[in-house]
This record gives C-alpha cells, structure tokens and sequence, in this order.
C-alpha cells in the first residue's frame, strides 16, 4: 500500500468515516439490548412514531466497517454508530463514505440532543465521495436508502433509544 494510501486510510479512520452512521442519543424509551446484539429505537416525525430494530456499532473498527458488503437489510433494521465517536467526547462533525458499501443507504446524523441534523437519502453504493454531516454529532444512523422519505423522517426530528444499554 503506497504512503499516499496509507495517510488516506488513517484520515479516514481517524475520522470516524465509513460506510455507516454513528448515533447517540438520549431517549425515555424502555428499550434494552437484545441478545441478538440489536438495539431498539424509535424516530418521532411529524406523521408518528417510527420503530426500529437497528445494529450497534460501538468500536472504531465496527464504526469503520459499517454496513460494508451487505445486502441483508431489513427495512425496520440499520445499524447505529455511538457512542460517535467510539472514543466517546464531545460531538464531532461526521463524514461518511460507501465504499465496499452494495446498498443505498439514508445517512441519519444526530445531534447530542437527539434530534436528525442531516439526512443524507439514497446514498450512491460504492461511492467513495464523502458525505458529511455538516456540524457536530454525536450519532449517525443508517437505514435502508429510500426509508427515511418513505416514512416522512425529517431533519429535526427526534431519535431515542435506551442511552445505558451496553
């Protein structure tokens, strides 16, 4: 791997970028993590409530390899990226790829306070062009591309889920 290929790769490490979303948020939901690994959340828009069962991606290297190579997704399922960053801190802006990425996904960054910052929808598959979250976050959530329209999610509205499940 070339020097150039190598600083790319830790850049892109480094800044949490990968073929996922990283999320946190607070929430009153009664959830818990299930012994599949799955977490429940729940997105308040302006049409409902919408349910989610959703992947954790806790550790750099989870939140690095994302939803890369899939092509299991479910249409109430995704992966949640927190706490984000994996270190834990202070929100960060958020910059997301997908590359080695077969399926569209809608990018979900979320602020510390919970609510959707930016949605990024249908996301090109394979795409190594960055896509950022625009301000600090501290979660991103991915969902099958097209979802968040589907269900009328939109920026501001607001994501929980059970913030002390392990």
């Amino acid at each position: 791997m070339s020097f150039v290929a190598k600083a790319v790769l830790a850049g892109v490490l480094a800044l949490g970028v990968g073929a996922g979303g990283v999320a946190y948020m607070n929430s009153d939901a009664d959830t818990e993590v299930a012994k599949d690994g799955t977490l429940a959340l729940t997105i308040k828009s302006a049409n409902g409530t919408h349910a989610f069962t959703v992947e954790r991606a806790r550790t750099q290297d989870e939140q690095a390899r994302g939803l890369m190579f899939r092509t299991d997704l479910k249409p109430d399922g995704g992966m949640l990226f927190w706490p984000y960053p994996p270190t834990g801190g202070a929100p960060v802006p958020a910059s997301f790829w997908m590359k080695n990425t077969p399926s569209s996904l809608d990018i979900l960054y979320i602020r510390a306070d919970g609510t959707i910052a930016r949605i990024a929808e249908n996301t090109v598959p394979f795409s190594e062009t960055p896509i950022p979250s625009g301000e600090p976050v501290g979660a991103v959530l991915e969902l099958m591309g097209g979802r968040a329209a589907e269900l009328g999610i939109a920026e501001g509205d607001l994501v929980t889920w059970d913030k002390g499940a392990k």
